[in-house]
C-alpha cells in the first residue's frame, strides 16, 4: 500500500476534526477524499504530509512513517495545498526553478513528467505568479509539486474556485499522471469529481461514511430517485416535506430530488397532492442516483 492510516484522530481544543479514521491507498491509485468544508480533509492531508501531528493512531506514506521518517516523506511526496501558496512576486519560471533547486534537481531532469502541463503555461513563463489566472496558477502549482518526481501526490481541493473548463483539463492531467505510476490522493467538495476517482472515501464531521468505488457506492443507495419541478420551487420543497410518504427531499440543480417511503410509489398521487397545495406546471420523472445522493443518505444515518 502507498498510503496507510490506522485510527488517526486529531482535535483542536474541543473540536474533533478527525475521529479514528482508517483507510489505505494502493500504489498507483487515484483516490478521492470527498466531503464538504470542515469535514476533516485538510487535517488528514497535513498529517500525511508531516505538517501536523495526530493525537492518536499511525500512518505511513510510501513505506515511511509520518512521525519517524518525516524527512524521507517530504522528499518523496508532492503537495498542492488548497490555497495558492507559491511566491506571487516570482515569475512562473523562477517559481519552478526554486522548487527544483530545493529538491536538488533541475527542470530539465524531470521535464518529461511536467511537459504536458508546463507547455500550457510556458508562454507566460516570464509573468509573475500573482498575475496568472486561476487555471494557470493551478497548473503552475501542480508543476512545482511534481518537479522532484514524487512517488505520492497530495492535492487538497485543487479545483476550488476554478472555472469548469480548467477543472476538466485538470482531471485529464491527473489521469495522465496516474498512468506514469504516481499515487494520487485528492480531496474535493465537488461530488461530480468523485466519479473520476478509482475509489473514494466519503467523509463528514471527521468520520468516514463509506469507502468503495464510485459505482459501488451509488449502487448501495436504497431507493429510486425522482426529479421534481414546479412553478414555485420554494413552495415545492415545503410541500414535499409535508407529504406523508416522503423519505427524502432536497434541491438538486434545477430540480428537487425526491424519494418515497413506498416501493409502489405512484407519481400521479403526488401530483394531485401538490396541485391541491396550489402548485402548477409539475413534472416528475425518474433519474439516476449520483454520488451526492449517496452522500446525503449516508450523512443522515
Amino acid at each position: 500500500m502507498s498510503i496507510i492510516l490506522k485510527h488517526i484522530s486529531k482535535s483542536y481544543g474541543n473540536l474533533k476534526a478527525v475521529d479514528a479514521i482508517s483507510f489505505d491507498v494502493k500504489e498507483g491509485e487515484l483516490f478521492g477524499l470527498i466531503g464538504p468544508d470542515g469535514a476533516g480533509k485538510t487535517t488528514i492531508f497535513r498529517i500525511l504530509t508531516t505538517l501536523l501531528l495526530a493525537d492518536n493512531g499511525t500512518a505511513s506514506v510510501a513505506g515511511y512513517d509520518v512521525v519517524k521518517d518525516f524527512i524521507d516523506i517530504r522528499n518523496h511526496v508532492g503537495y498542492m495545498p488548497g490555497r495558492f501558496s507559491l511566491y506571487q512576486d516570482l515569475t512562473v519560471e523562477e517559481n519552478l526553478e526554486f522548487f527544483a533547486t530545493i529538491f536538488g534537481t533541475t527542470i530539465q531532469e524531470n521535464y518529461d513528467l511536467i511537459k504536458d502541463i508546463y507547455i500550457q503555461i510556458e508562454p507566460f513563463k516570464n509573468r509573475r505568479a500573482g498575475k496568472l489566472s486561476g487555471g494557470m496558477k493551478q497548473k503552475l502549482a501542480l508543476c512545482c509539486a511534481l518537479i522532484h518526481k514524487p512517488k505520492v501526490l497530495f492535492l487538497d481541493e485543487p479545483t476550488t474556485g476554478v472555472d469548469p473548463v480548467s477543472r476538466k483539463e485538470f482531471w485529464e492531467m491527473l489521469k495522465r499522471l496516474q498512468q506514469k505510476g504516481i499515487t494520487i490522493l485528492v480531496s474535493t467538495p465537488y461530488m461530480d469529481e468523485a466519479a473520476l476517482c478509482d475509489r473514494i472515501a466519503l467523509i463528514q464531521d471527521g468520520k468516514i461514511l463509506e469507502i468503495d468505488t464510485p459505482k459501488e457506492i451509488v449502487k448501495h443507495y436504497p431507493k429510486k430517485i425522482h426529479d421534481i419541478k414546479a412553478d414555485n420551487m420554494y413552495e415545492l420543497i415545503l410541500n414535499l416535506n409535508l407529504y406523508e410518504h416522503n423519505y427524502s427531499v432536497y434541491p438538486f440543480g434545477e430540480f428537487v430530488h425526491y424519494t418515497d417511503l413506498r416501493d409502489d410509489f405512484n407519481p400521479k398521487e403526488l401530483v394531485k397532492f401538490l396541485e391541491e397545495k396550489g402548485l402548477k406546471n409539475i413534472t416528475i420523472q425518474p433519474t439516476e442516483t449520483t454520488i451526492e445522493d449517496a452522500f446525503m443518505e449516508l450523512a443522515k444515518q
